[in-house]
Protein backbone atom coordinates (compact mmCIF):
# COMPACT_ATOMS: atom_id res chain seq x y z
CA UNK A 1 0.00 0.00 0.00
CA UNK A 2 1.06 3.71 -1.13
CA UNK A 3 1.88 5.77 2.03
CA UNK A 4 -0.49 8.48 2.71
CA UNK A 5 0.13 12.07 2.59
CA UNK A 6 -1.33 14.27 4.91
CA UNK A 7 -4.25 15.34 2.55
CA UNK A 8 -5.48 12.12 1.98
CA UNK A 9 -5.13 10.99 5.93
CA UNK A 10 -7.34 13.87 6.84
CA UNK A 11 -9.85 12.52 3.98
CA UNK A 12 -9.71 8.74 5.40
CA UNK A 13 -9.95 10.31 8.95
CA UNK A 14 -13.02 12.60 8.16
CA UNK A 15 -14.61 9.52 6.03
CA UNK A 16 -14.93 7.44 9.04
CA UNK A 17 -16.28 10.47 11.31
CA UNK A 18 -19.30 10.80 8.65
CA UNK A 19 -20.21 7.30 8.59
CA UNK A 20 -21.46 8.34 12.38
CA UNK A 21 -22.05 12.06 12.95
CA UNK A 22 -25.19 12.80 10.80
CA UNK A 23 -27.30 16.29 10.94
CA UNK A 24 -30.83 16.93 10.91
CA UNK A 25 -32.97 20.23 10.70
CA UNK A 26 -33.42 19.91 14.79
CA UNK A 27 -30.19 19.21 15.35
CA UNK A 28 -27.61 19.98 12.52
CA UNK A 29 -24.12 19.33 12.26
CA UNK A 30 -21.42 21.77 12.87
CA UNK A 31 -18.67 21.00 10.75
CA UNK A 32 -15.15 22.69 11.36
CA UNK A 33 -12.97 23.30 8.29
CA UNK A 34 -9.43 24.67 8.59
CA UNK A 35 -6.35 25.92 6.54
CA UNK A 36 -3.15 27.36 7.46
CA UNK A 37 -4.67 30.73 7.41
CA UNK A 38 -8.14 30.79 8.19
CA UNK A 39 -10.77 28.76 10.09
CA UNK A 40 -14.72 28.16 8.83
CA UNK A 41 -17.99 26.51 11.07
CA UNK A 42 -20.56 25.10 9.26
CA UNK A 43 -24.32 24.66 10.00
CA UNK A 44 -25.49 21.35 8.03
CA UNK A 45 -28.92 19.29 6.92
CA UNK A 46 -27.45 16.44 6.00
CA UNK A 47 -31.34 14.98 5.13
CA UNK A 48 -31.96 17.92 3.51
CA UNK A 49 -28.31 18.45 1.93
CA UNK A 50 -28.55 22.32 2.94
CA UNK A 51 -26.07 24.45 4.70
CA UNK A 52 -28.07 26.38 7.35
CA UNK A 53 -25.57 28.85 8.13
CA UNK A 54 -21.45 29.33 8.00
CA UNK A 55 -19.09 31.76 9.59
CA UNK A 56 -15.73 32.24 8.34
CA UNK A 57 -12.57 33.95 9.63
CA UNK A 58 -12.44 35.53 5.86
CA UNK A 59 -15.07 37.14 6.02
CA UNK A 60 -14.95 41.15 6.08
CA UNK A 61 -17.57 41.39 9.64
CA UNK A 62 -15.09 38.96 11.19
CA UNK A 63 -11.51 41.18 10.28
CA UNK A 64 -10.23 42.98 13.39
CA UNK A 65 -7.94 45.73 13.77
CA UNK A 66 -5.94 44.08 16.45
CA UNK A 67 -3.86 41.80 16.16
CA UNK A 68 -4.85 38.20 16.58
CA UNK A 69 -3.47 34.75 17.20
CA UNK A 70 -5.26 32.09 14.92
CA UNK A 71 -6.58 30.24 18.54
CA UNK A 72 -8.14 33.75 19.81
CA UNK A 73 -9.94 34.15 15.98
CA UNK A 74 -11.49 30.45 16.13
CA UNK A 75 -12.65 31.07 20.13
CA UNK A 76 -14.33 34.55 18.75
CA UNK A 77 -15.43 32.22 15.97
CA UNK A 78 -17.04 29.88 18.19
CA UNK A 79 -19.05 32.27 19.64
CA UNK A 80 -20.46 34.01 16.91
CA UNK A 81 -21.79 30.96 15.16
CA UNK A 82 -23.72 30.27 18.65
CA UNK A 83 -24.95 33.52 18.21
CA UNK A 84 -26.06 33.48 14.88
CA UNK A 85 -27.62 29.21 15.47
CA UNK A 86 -29.40 30.87 17.90
CA UNK A 87 -31.10 33.47 16.20
CA UNK A 88 -32.06 30.50 14.06
CA UNK A 89 -33.58 28.74 16.33
CA UNK A 90 -30.95 26.14 16.57
CA UNK A 91 -29.77 25.31 20.09
CA UNK A 92 -28.40 21.96 19.86
CA UNK A 93 -25.87 20.58 16.91
CA UNK A 94 -23.90 17.33 16.32
CA UNK A 95 -20.24 18.35 16.33
CA UNK A 96 -17.93 17.20 13.24
CA UNK A 97 -14.31 17.79 13.36
CA UNK A 98 -13.44 16.88 9.71
CA UNK A 99 -10.87 14.82 10.15
CA UNK A 100 -9.16 17.57 12.73
CA UNK A 101 -7.29 16.49 16.01
CA UNK A 102 -9.70 17.73 18.58
CA UNK A 103 -7.04 20.61 20.25
CA UNK A 104 -5.56 24.01 19.64
CA UNK A 105 -8.06 25.73 17.16
CA UNK A 106 -11.06 23.12 16.86
CA UNK A 107 -11.00 22.92 20.40
CA UNK A 108 -11.18 26.59 21.30
CA UNK A 109 -13.76 26.80 18.54
CA UNK A 110 -16.13 24.23 20.21
CA UNK A 111 -15.32 25.17 23.83
CA UNK A 112 -16.52 29.09 23.14
CA UNK A 113 -19.85 27.66 21.46
CA UNK A 114 -20.43 25.61 24.21
CA UNK A 115 -19.77 28.64 26.50
CA UNK A 116 -22.25 31.05 24.34
CA UNK A 117 -25.33 28.58 24.64
CA UNK A 118 -24.97 25.46 21.86
CA UNK A 119 -25.27 22.14 23.43
CA UNK A 120 -23.33 18.90 22.09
Amino acid sequence: MAKLNRKQRLRRRHFHIRKRVNGVAEKPRLLVRKSIRHIEASLIDDVAGKTILTVTSKSGSFSTVKKESKTEQASRLGKLIAERAKENGIKEVVFDRGGHPYHGRVKALADNAREAGLRF
